[in-house]
């Protein structure tokens, strides 16, 4: 059996269906009251519901468990405590689990921003998760995905997407010329697919991304494209200027639109390279400039 932490998500449940049709038993742990239950009732085989911040809900979570799978985590919020909370102290409470279950194999989904020069709460947050699962002692595996895009949902993804439909005129935090790896939401789960027993994939860090490197303001224009806003007008807001709105709104505003953390992902290169995913494990992204256009129109549920 395989658990698959934050296995009703957009890249999980995917996984855990795909997992399923390999013939692999799955248990997925997810939020109590999710919403999103439904994605996986037909391939998983045990599904549990807790709140893996909560060390007392996690106990028995990995009992009977060959591998963990973990994909749950907070990934957008203005509560800077939230990263903590489930990124750090979830992985930390889902490890010791792991442990003491005697886990053959640990899998831990982390995060492209780890390689910002400046990071944020949410990057600071992956890379002290990273060290807790490298100082477990567990046979353990870390992903680095860069943004995960598909046909339905993706939390980041979505967002981006419904910011640049919402106005006639787009406003870009600085020129655009970051480069960043979007990677198809299959050829992730074909990368944690090859991971799941592979011997040659223990203690080691791979980089889960795209086919091809893009700059965020192309890729930017190829989603315009996709949405049908082809000849919509970017107008590039300068940096500094956005540094400013944004602490100005942090100041005035509970749930601000522009943060620090948006400014980061938007100005800072996440052009991450598969080279050892592909060598170790097969992998073989696709293109993003020829696989986007498949996933419009598209469901965001």
């Amino acid at each position: 059996m395989i658990l698959v932490t934050g296995g009703t998500g957009a890249m999980g449940s995917v996984l855990v269906r795909r997992l399923y049709q390999r013939g692999d038993s799955v248990r997925v742990l997810c939020m109590p009251g999710d919403p999103f239950v439904s994605r996986v009732k037909d391939y998983a085989a045990d599904i549990r519901c807790a709140d893996i911040a909560n060390r007392e809900q996690c106990q028995g979570v990995c009992d009977g468990v060959a591998a963990v799978i973990h994909l749950a985590a907070v990934i957008v919020s203005n509560n800077e405590t939230a990263f903590r909370q489930v990124n750090v102290e979830g992985t930390r409470n889902i490890i010791e689990e792991a442990k003491r279950a005697r886990l053959g194999q640990f899998i831990y989904v982390s995060s492209a921003s780890i390689v910002y020069p400046r990071p944020t709460p949410y990057s600071l947050s992956k890379q002290e998760a990273e060290d807790i699962v490298k100082e477990s002692g567990l046979a353990y595996t870390i992903a680095r995905p860069t943004l995960v895009y598909g046909a339905e949902g993706g939390q980041e993804f979505d967002m981006y997407l419904a910011y640049l439909a919402r106005f006639p005129v787009v406003p870009f935090i600085g020129r655009g010329e970051s480069l960043k790896r979007p990677v198809y939401v299959d050829d992730v789960n074909d990368g944690l697919l090859a991971m799941c027993g592979n011997e040659k994939a223990f203690r080691k860090t791979y980089n889960l991304s795209g086919g091809e490197a893009i700059s965020i303001v192309d890729f930017s224009r190829l989603c315009l494209r996709m949405l049908g806003h082809r000849h919509k007008p970017i107008l590039h807001v300068p940096v500094w200027l956005c540094k400013m709105i944004a602490a100005a709104m942090g100041l005035a505003m509970n749930n601000p639109p522009l943060t620090w953390q948006v400014i980061a992902g938007i100005t800072q290169d996440a052009n991450l390279d598969p080279t050892d995913a592909m060598k170790d494990l097969g992998y073989s992204p696709k293109r993003v400039s020829e696989q986007l256009p498949k996933v419009f129109p598209r469901n965001a549920g």
